[in-house]
């Protein structure tokens, strides 16, 4: 999948997501993924993880320092 449409379906999932009632939000990677979370991260100060659930509801986790910037969606 070349990176045009990546970044098109990206953007259709976020504002898919945007529908829910928790707010939603988007973090952008050090290596330029974007990962849309499924209501607010939370970060685990001993570890070092952000934990978040990602758009089918499966708890995930990343590094805190492979993340650029998260912000929230607005509806």
């Amino acid at each position: 999948m070349n990176k045009a449409a990546a970044a098109v379906l990206v953007g259709v999932m976020a504002f898919g997501l945007s529908a829910c009632s928790s707010p939603n939000y988007v973090m952008h990677t050090n290596d330029g993924r974007t990962i849309v979370a499924d209501g607010k991260p939370q970060t685990d100060e001993e570890t070092g993880m952000i934990q978040y659930k990602d758009a089918n509801g499966n708890k995930q986790q990343i590094n805190r320092t492979d993340v650029k910037e998260m912000v929230e969606l607005n509806q």
